[in-house]
């Protein structure tokens, strides 16, 4: 029978990355000298995440579905992405504000590099004073209007800008233009893809004095161009309850306080879950066993496990991730 699986993470050293993963997640990313990101859980070709507890360890995502399929992700979520992952989950500790950038959805995504388009979701954790998240834009413009602020360098005075704190959440559609600023560290749902239009970089210089390559006329196309209000999303904590902070046909994220055991019932979810710890520490309670779950760890719930117990060893905060079942 399978178990919460935990993965060893995949660290990314970034121009902009700093020391939280390590100081405020508890994660050794050495040798690196900064860790921009720490890749949890993935299925993305070249970063593959490997078991790190149990039985399986050692053995790669891909092996993993090529072997247990729908009793490891869910039936329908086999049948429609084969041994592929179809959720990337990612910390990101943004030392130094992030470059300006766009995803493509799924259908330019396909046309252009036979791809998945990439939907994301992000949850902050940490925020220093006065750190911003830049996403959408600030009024409705037009795709002229856009060339005309990008090509005069005033792209910035079109942008949204939040104020950010620990608990705030931010929903990225594919389309949607964003930017992560300096001082944050965040926990990131997203679809499986590294395709990333970058559209400006604050004029930064890298190690060798060198400028990273822009994808200003990619992204054109790729692009909401409309204004909306509900950049950031309003939920509100209700302890031991899984409150929804997100939901999509990519995934349906939520959260728990819990300070009590919470028992979780999947009969009905036909997808593996996700737990992200952000808080605290506790014990996932199945059938056949435990697992121990801390802040800054990711724990895989195989699709097979219908009835988990949550027994939090500390105040625990976690965020739940599943992908919903649409009839076909």
């Amino acid at each position: 029978m399978l178990y919460p699986l935990k993965f060893k993470p995949i660290f990314k050293d970034k121009i902009w990355g700093g020391q939280k993963i390590r100081t405020i997640l508890g994660k050794d990313f050495s040798p690196l000298p900064n860790c921009g990101e720490s890749w949890e859980i993935s299925g993305v070709q070249g970063n593959i995440s490997k078991v790190s507890n149990g039985f399986l360890k050692g053995n790669t995502m891909q092996e993993l579905v090529e072997i247990y399929m729908g009793d490891l992700v869910g039936d329908k979520i086999y049948a429609q992405f084969g041994i592929e992952f179809p959720l990337l989950i990612k910390f990101i500790d943004a030392n130094d504000i992030l470059s300006v950038q766009v995803h493509p959805d799924d259908d330019l995504a396909v046309q252009r590099h036979n791809a998945y388009g990439k939907t994301e979701m992000w949850y902050v954790i940490q925020s220093d004073k006065d750190s911003k998240i830049y996403t959408g834009f600030n009024r409705k413009i037009t795709k002229q209007e856009y060339l005309e602020h990008y090509n005069n360098k005033m792209l910035t005075d079109l942008l949204n800008i939040e104020e950010t704190a620990a608990g705030d959440v931010f929903f990225l559609p594919a389309g949607r233009i964003h930017s992560i600023g300096s001082g944050l560290l965040l926990a990131e749902i997203q679809q499986t893809s590294d395709i990333t239009y970058r559209i400006y970089d604050w004029d930064r210089l890298d190690s060798k004095g060198k400028s990273r390559q822009l994808h200003s006329e990619l992204a054109l196309d790729a692009i909401d161009y409309n204004y909306y209000n509900n950049y950031k999303t309003k939920y509100e904590l209700i302890l031991n309850k899984t409150i929804n902070l997100s939901d999509c046909k990519y995934f349906t994220t939520n959260i728990i306080e819990l300070d009590n055991p919470v028992e979780k019932d999947y009969t009905i979810v036909d997808s593996f879950v996700i737990y992200i710890c952000i808080e605290g520490s506790l014990t996932i309670d199945y059938s056949k066993g435990k697992e121990s779950l801390i802040k800054g760890e990711t724990a895989l719930i195989p699709a097979e496990l219908k009835n988990i117990l949550l027994v939090p060893e500390t105040k625990a905060k976690i965020i739940e991730v599943y992908i919903k079942s649409t009839p076909r």
